[in-house]
């Protein structure tokens, strides 16, 4: 059995058994002028290697550490340790852990390093293949948020880049169709004013049918430039809108009545309902411009003898519009389409007398969308139906149905 060995009494001025007062300050001051002169060291080389990789300031960061344990341990060792084999036992366990701390510093930094530059080569591949593929080793969690930001924010790109072709396609189209469509007028006014000039047409009775057709070509004219200045100013966002509350029955009404002269003119049936007291905050003028340019739409593509259906009513705190036609419904392919600019659908590219430039549903789904609504259309019966929510004006119950319009207006065929 060994036996221990004698005990080492503590002086009156030791800190501990054999270690005195004086020798722990000398040891504290030496490992802090070491730590101090370390840390500068380390502070100057990392300006140093500001633009340098991360891996290099890890390295850096980790050596410092290292030296300024391995300083404060072994000189705290090398007072306590009386023994001159056991504090070599004790340094080279010292210095083997410090480079264990390092080489694990280095694999970390060497990892980040690698998944930094593999991040950078996905980022720079988007300018050659125009996607951005999230590199496929695992990365740390503050990397791969970037990638996964990165992910996000090419997408919202990507999206507003296939919205700008879009809309720039649907401007050319619009160019092309209104150059058309403006040529097309152009041509039988010149037509006309020059045979009234030659003095081609003197008969009375043709004379002033050509002044009346001119009438209409310009009226056509100005409706077409108001329609291109309405877009314009929602596309540019200079839409300005003076909102106050107004009734849906008042705007179903109003709407009803301008319309009616167009749906007499094409033997159209005009019906109408909407809930009294529901108010919504809009602009009259405005919305009920989005509202016309919808019911004016349906009749023109109504056949002779059939009806366009107008209601107003209020669901799940929302105010809901919808026109319904006899169209015979909207191949479903162009449903997408409807509201594009100057899209008209393959059989109607041309318009007809008093219509415009085929903006008209454009221009409502802008004044809708200002008014922070959805607009939307759907086959529905014997044609399409056209949908607009809008916020009311203020949380109420929906009141009793009540016709904005009591009686069916049954137009009757402009006599020619």
């Amino acid at each position: 059995m060994a036996h221990a060995g004698p005990a080492v009494l503590a002086a009156p001025g030791d800190v501990m058994p054999g270690v005195q007062v004086q020798d722990m300050l000398h040891v504290l001051e030496s490992a802090a002028a070491v730590a101090v002169v370390t840390t500068v060291f380390g502070i100057v080389a990392l300006r140093s290697l500001a633009r340098r990789s991360i891996g290099s300031m890890l390295a850096l960061i980790s050596a410092v550490t290292v030296v300024a344990s391995i300083a404060g341990v072994g000189g705290i060792t090398v007072i306590m340790v009386g023994n001159s084999q056991d504090r070599e036992v004790m340094l080279e366990l010292i210095f083997i852990a410090g480079l264990a701390g390092f080489a694990v510093a280095m694999l970390i930094s060497r990892k980040l390093t690698r998944a930094s530059r593999q991040l950078l080569t996905s980022v720079q591949k988007v300018g050659d293949t125009g996607l951005y593929i999230p590199p496929a080793m695992p990365l740390p969690a503050e990397l791969a948020g970037l990638s996964d930001g990165l992910a996000a924010a090419h997408e919202r790109l990507a999206q507003a880049r296939t919205r700008e072709r879009a809309l720039e396609a649907s401007r050319r189209e619009l160019v092309a169709w209104v150059s058309h469509d403006l040529r097309t007028p152009l041509a039988g006014l010149r037509a006309m004013a020059e045979a009234l000039e030659d003095q081609v047409v003197v008969d009375p009775r043709t004379v002033s049918t050509y002044h009346t057709q001119i009438r209409r070509e310009v009226d056509r004219l100005s409706v077409m430039i108001d329609d291109l200045f309405e877009l314009s100013r929602i596309h540019a966002g200079a839409l300005r809108l003076s909102r106050r509350p107004v009734g849906l029955e008042d705007l179903v009404a109003e709407v009803l009545a301008s319309a009616e002269p167009v749906a007499r003119a094409k033997g159209v049936r005009l019906a109408g309902s909407a809930v009294r007291g529901m108010p919504i905050y809009a602009d009259p003028a405005e919305f009920g411009r989005a509202l016309r340019n919808l019911v004016i739409n349906a009749i023109r593509h109504t056949p002779f003898d059939g009806t366009v259906e107008v209601v107003g009513d209020v669901r799940e705190g929302m105010a809901h519009f919808s026109v319904s036609d006899a169209c015979g419904g909207i191949p479903p392919q162009d449903l997408p389409r409807v509201f594009d600019v100057a899209f008209r659908g393959e059989a109607a590219r041309t318009p007809g007398p008093q219509e415009g430039a085929g903006l008209g549903l454009s221009i409502a789904r802008g004044i809708v969308e200002a008014h922070s609504g959805q607009i939307a259309v759907r086959n529905a019966g014997p044609g399409c139906q056209f949908l607009i929510r809008l916020p009311l004006a203020r949380p109420a119950a929906p009141a009793a149905g009540r016709p904005a319009v009591p009686r069916h207006h049954r137009a009757v065929p402009a006599v020619g």
